[in-house]
């Protein structure tokens, strides 16, 4: 009986020892990541204020229902308070869906994991935060006169209705909200289209020309619309239709006419600061899975975050982009003059 004690007592200390040498470990990683934080926010450059200064981050998934992101989506949310940003917007797919064999639960389970990983850090740092929906996050894709991730679509509405009022978004228009919806911030209006497919609705057509030819669009300093899709291709995989917005050119002379400043896109997961006539265009890299390789281009892909600084009323703008990996600058030099399209060249901002 003694010597079974004995060895129970062992056993209990071999136990105890494995735990405290696992939490040991545990705690290197926390130190290792703190430091490495700590080690970018010393080298990070910070570029100087304007009026409004914008994070855009875009594209966050990874693999089909995937409920974790890549280190670096978890470092971008945690320098973002060195930024010091008056919002940050993010171009869609902020979520690993688009595939019929998922279930609620998953679906429902990668939400939970958006919300803890993103969007709780962003409540926590009491920064605003405006997104449009993407094709993995609740795609308006119809077959048959029928959304095909109907489910999808109704857990994102169901996520977002729930946590709308902890976003920090004057809002303006939120009677469709997730999927489209306008607020204000520094005096600069914000639309949100769904651009989750091709097809821009007529019925949100109809909402997109009487919202911006309203008092509150028409009487701020400057204009922004934010879709998934981007109106024109710029990355090499993504040159096709159905990848990039029909009737481009309609809804470029749409946004024109009603004074929109600028366009802010995803989905072609390759940064690109454009301009077609008079609209600027900034499509966001990807800061999860997938970076892309742009048109016209031998830049290798790189995952990106874009600091946005605007000067009003001008509108003028500078681009602070960093590659993720290295949180080294992206120059304009490094990316093409222009990009070629069957609509004509899309030209770098700076041309």
């Amino acid at each position: 009986m003694k010597r079974r004690s004995t060895w129970l007592l062992l056993i209990g200390f071999v136990f105890s020892l494995c735990f405290s040498c696992q939490a040991v470990e545990r705690g290197k990683v926390k130190l290792s990541q703190e430091s490495t934080t700590a080690n970018i926010v010393e080298q990070l450059y910070l570029p100087p204020r304007k009026d409004l200064r914008i994070v855009v981050i875009s594209d966050l998934n990874s693999q089909y229902g995937s409920t974790t992101y890549d280190p670096e989506i978890e470092q971008a949310i945690a320098l973002m308070p060195q930024w010091q940003p008056d919002l940050v917007l993010c171009g869609g797919d902020m979520i690993a869906g688009q595939k019929a064999s998922l279930t609620k639960e998953q679906i429902k389970q990668m939400w939970a994991a958006f919300e803890l990983q993103v969007a709780a850090p962003l409540k926590k740092y009491q920064i605003p935060f405006g997104f449009t929906i993407g094709n993995h996050d609740g795609s308006g894709a119809i077959k048959d006169q029928a959304l095909i991730f109907k489910q999808e679509r109704d857990q994102a509405q169901t996520y977002w209705e729930q946590n709308q009022d902890q976003l920090g978004l004057n809002f303006v228009d939120r009677a469709n909200f997730p999927f489209f919806y306008s607020f204000r911030q520094n005096e600069v209006f914000l639309l949100v289209w769904d651009a989750s497919t091709q097809d821009i609705s007529p019925q949100q057509l109809d909402w997109v020309q009487k919202t911006l030819n309203s008092p509150a669009a028409q009487q701020a300093k400057a204009r922004i619309v934010i879709g998934h899709l981007p109106l024109y291709p710029v990355a090499k995989t993504k040159n096709q239709p159905g990848e990039y917005l029909a009737d481009g050119e309609k809804l470029r002379s749409l946004l024109e006419q009603n004074q929109v400043d600028i366009y802010i896109s995803g989905h072609h997961h390759a940064y690109y600061p454009g301009k077609k006539g008079r609209l600027k265009l900034l499509h966001a890299g990807a800061l999860g899975q997938g970076a892309r390789q742009l048109i016209n281009s031998e830049l290798p892909p790189s995952k990106t975050i874009t600091v946005v600084d605007i000067e009003l009323p001008r509108f003028k703008i500078d681009y602070t982009t960093y590659n993720a990996k290295t949180w080294e600058l992206i120059s304009l030099a490094q990316l093409p003059i222009s990009i070629p399209s069957d609509y004509g060249k899309i030209w770098r901002h700076d041309q």
